[in-house]
């Protein structure tokens, strides 16, 4: 299939290539999508994810599944949900945030099976840690699909919970896309069949329009004399699993000879239920298999989809003999792996790690297949019951699959009743066809799309709103940090605003008028030029005015939540200062929309060096004896070097500059400074004090402790009794208070009574059906034992806002107490 002589998807690969506008690639069965998706994956220059809603289309797209990619639940997704319930932002690697913070492509493959609420839910992760407000985070999206085949699975309790927030369950559907202004475009040539009639009726099913006379070509298939009879070489396409089984199963126990079981290889992890075919293969002589694979070597003397009847065995081979090959095919066993995504350590790009492999005769039985499992498929000769369909699209899949009508046999005379259509996809295909993407809309993105590359790369507003974000992180916590730090970042900041944001301004100017006159930047030499030279302007002041200083900033905090917001803020801003450092030297030489986005990618996966947690700067501290203050300081930073300890484990801030202003002069004095419990005298008073005294000698200044030894160690205070808070809370539910009135009462939180009360639970004093009503225990209690699942999570996840966290915690409780007792 070449690109040149077909002219969508020519216009298809350039709108993914050279723009950023979202495209939906449609076309009619065996136009050759798929393919074309596995050229894509295999030239496009952009770094790219492809995945898909199941395991099986992942396995054959090359991608992943959606759900394990972007760790999504398979029940419904409302709205906002996934902004509060932050429980996958935890199983987010770091290598995995890389990927999708470098992401300039994501593929969605059989787009027909996602459902709007997943898209969405795509969304919110995209954008959550893109941290961008733009739909999908910023990233391109490719979906490729027939809406008139497989649709998505949506139970009608769900819908229920979706039809607030979505005006239809196919993808097109989706809040977040519809927000974009994507481009539909719908390959028209077909690859699998050559018969025009047979063309013709298909296209009449999928509109919608199959007219009596397209009904009398279609009757013409119905052949019982074949059905009847051996069916030599035919596959039945069955509505469900069971059907193929039993006839798959039924056809091989009536062949005579013996049965020869091969037993799959799997290594790493490779789900069952991606497996593409059976793991414990069971074959005989005279079976009717298909070929579940391509042949990798250079003959290609079988496809994914092909028949043929086995002929013999050998130790390490099976023979298939297919209908037209003058002789056996030899079939050895063959290998599909299980892909996940990692960002090469070197060159930083996208690729794909093996992390399982599934080894087996790219075989199966094959009297029989489902028409789910059907699709993308090509057979010779099918049997079809297409009065049987109970879904959208499935007759169309079904007849879509054979190569032409004479392949083609219907069980009974096709029931016009059975061609089940949807008004959402039929109006949606409808006006994909009347607004078909064209060059002139392609020239517009193109256009559109390097100005807002270009725009990205000079606006300084983003840099600005990372130093100012900065700041003040460091002004809110001003007393926690030395003093000089907001300095630093105040004059950073102030060169970008005054100095490089003002050039950036005018020059963007520029840029819009040289693309006005010729909007072909690769090919726009004045464009070019001006590029080059402000790119090296750029780069200097990036480097000499942010670069350099923010690596030298030194941060010194003994307050973790300080430390951990100053982080975050130092994090965003390095990452900003990298991706633009990066791509202003890499296009000092010249820009282009590769070389552009291969420098971002590499600039926001540069290890920043990040701020020191140590200063030596102690001019600007403000106390009543800053040398003694310089002398504690040196002492900590040594006692932390040789100790191998964070500073602020040694001394923290605080307690140096209340020594400094304070000059205790015994231990007992120093047990009133910030931060000097028992641990911290015993280990380190005796030194500081010493290094108290020394200080006040060399200076002249008077310390008196009284009559007592300033070394000696002060009494301990008395221990309060401890006193059991579970206790209190079980007292108080004796007396007939509830959960609210105790937790008024002992001024905690409800889940902290409710956690309380599950511990009596669990020994058998306070019995749960106090607190949870009969119903929801025996229900809840019916679904752990039945499904055992592997945490608080998934329970969750079944039963919702039916059931709180607190009373899942209590059921389990209540559960664990039974099955001590023996009490089922």
């Amino acid at each position: 299939m070449e690109f040149q002589t077909n002219p969508e998807l020519n216009l298809a690969r350039e709108f993914i290539e050279s723009t950023n506008r979202n495209v939906f690639l449609t076309g009619k069965a065996g136009t050759g999508k798929t393919t074309f998706l596995h050229n894509l994956k295999a030239t496009l220059p952009k770094r790219m994810v492809v995945v898909a809603p199941t395991g099986v289309a992942a396995i054959n797209a090359g991608g992943v599944t959606i759900h394990s990619f972007f760790q999504l639940p398979f029940g419904p997704i409302l709205p906002g949900a996934g902004s509060q319930d932050n429980r996958s932002a935890h199983r987010f690697s770091r290598q995995k945030i890389d990927i999708i913070r470098t992401l300039d492509l994501l593929v969605i493959d059989e787009i027909s099976m996602v459902r709007s609420d997943l898209l969405d839910g795509i969304d919110e992760v995209l954008r959550r840690y893109r941290r961008s407000s733009l739909p999908f985070g910023g990233v391109q999206l490719l979906m490729i699909g027939d809406l008139q085949q497989l649709a998505p699975v949506v139970k009608d309790e769900d819908w229920a919970l979706l039809r607030p927030h979505f005006d239809s369950a196919f993808f097109f559907g989706s809040r977040a896309l519809q927000k974009t202004n994507y481009v539909s475009i719908e390959l028209k040539q077909i690859f699998r069949q050559q018969d025009d009639s047979f063309i013709t009726v298909l296209n009449k099913i999928r509109d919608n329009k199959l007219d009596e006379q397209g009904i009398n070509l279609l009757n013409q298939s119905h052949r019982p004399e074949i059905i009847q009879g051996d069916a030599e070489g035919y596959i039945t396409l069955t509505t469900h699993n069971f059907q193929a089984r039993k006839i798959n199963d039924a056809r091989l126990q009536k062949l005579p000879g013996d049965s020869h079981k091969f037993k799959a290889k799997v290594e790493g992890n490779f789900p069952e239920s991606n497996f593409p075919t059976e793991g414990d293969l069971v074959l005989k002589t005279g079976a009717q298999v298909m070929f579940v694979k391509n042949d990798p070597s250079p003959e290609k003397l079988y496809y994914n989809g092909k028949i043929g009847k086995i002929t013999g065995f050998t130790n390490d081979s099976i023979f298939v003999k297919c209908p037209g090959d003058y002789e056996a095919i030899e079939v050895k066993t063959d290998r599909w792996d299980n892909a996940r995504y990692k960002i090469d350590e070197e060159t930083k790009e996208i690729q794909e790690e093996i992390e399982g492999t599934f080894t087996q005769y790219p075989l199966k039985t094959a009297w029989a297949i489902t028409i789910h499992k059907s699709q993308g498929l090509t057979f010779e000769k099918a049997i079809i019951d297409a009065n049987a369909a109970f879904a959208h699209g499935q007759v169309y899949v079904a007849l879509s699959r054979c190569k032409s009508l004479e392949g083609l046999v219907l069980t009974k005379p096709l029931d016009v009743r059975a061609l089940k259509t949807d008004a959402e996809v039929t109006g949606f295909t409808k006006k994909v066809e009347e607004e078909p993407a064209d060059a002139a809309t392609l020239d517009v993105a193109k256009k559109d799309y390097r100005l807002t590359i270009l725009r990205e790369m000079f606006s300084m507003i983003s840099l600005e709103s990372q130093l100012s974000y900065s700041l003040r992180v460091v002004y809110e916590n001003k007393g926690a940090v030395q003093d000089e730090l907001p300095v630093l970042l105040g004059n950073m900041k102030t060169l970008v605003t005054s100095e490089m944001r003002p050039v950036a301004e005018k020059f963007f100017s520029q840029v819009n008028r040289l693309m006005q006159e010729n909007p072909d930047t690769d090919n726009n030499d004045h464009l070019q030029d001006r590029i080059k030279k402000a790119c090296h302007w750029f780069h200097e002041k990036m480097a000499a005015g942010l670069v350099v200083p923010f690596g030298e900033l030194k941060i010194e905090t003994d307050n973790k939540a300080v430390r951990k917001s100053l982080k975050q803020a130092f994090d965003r801003l390095g990452t900003e200062l990298m991706v633009r450092a990066f791509a202003f030297e890499a296009c000092k030489s010249g820009f282009s929309v590769e070389t552009y986005l291969k420098a971002k990618a590499k600039g926001a996966l540069e290890k920043v060096k990040q701020p020191k947690a140590k200063s030596t700067v102690t001019n600007n501290v403000k106390v009543e004896h800053p040398e003694l203050y310089a002398r504690l300081k040196q002492w900590r930073d040594d006692q932390a070097e040789e100790l191998d300890r964070d500073v602020y484990m040694i001394l923290q801030i605080k307690s140096m500059k209340h020594i400094a202003n304070t000059l205790p002069g015994s231990l007992k004095d120093m047990k009133k400074i910030h931060g000097f419990g028992k641990a911290k005298l015993e280990q380190f008073g005796k030194e500081v004090l010493e290094i108290v005294f020394d200080y006040c000698k060399d200076k002249g200044i008077e310390t008196s402790s009284g009559n007592i030894d300033p070394f000696e160690m002060p009494a301990p205070k008395k221990k309060k009794e401890k006193v059991d808070t579970k206790k209190v809370t079980f007292d108080l539910f004796k007396k007939g208070k509830s959960v609210d009135e105790i937790a008024e009462e002992r001024s905690l939180k409800d889940t902290t009574i409710f956690r309380h009360l599950g511990h009596f639970v669990g020994l058998g004093e306070v019995n749960v059906f106090q607190i949870v009503s009969a119903e929801k225990v025996k229900k809840v209690a019916a679904w752990i034992r039945e499904n055992a699942p592997e945490s608080m999570t998934s329970v969750k996840e079944q039963f919702g806002d039916e059931v709180s966290w607190e009373e899942i915690r209590l059921i389990q409780h209540h559960m664990a107490f039974q099955k001590k007792e023996g009490v089922s």
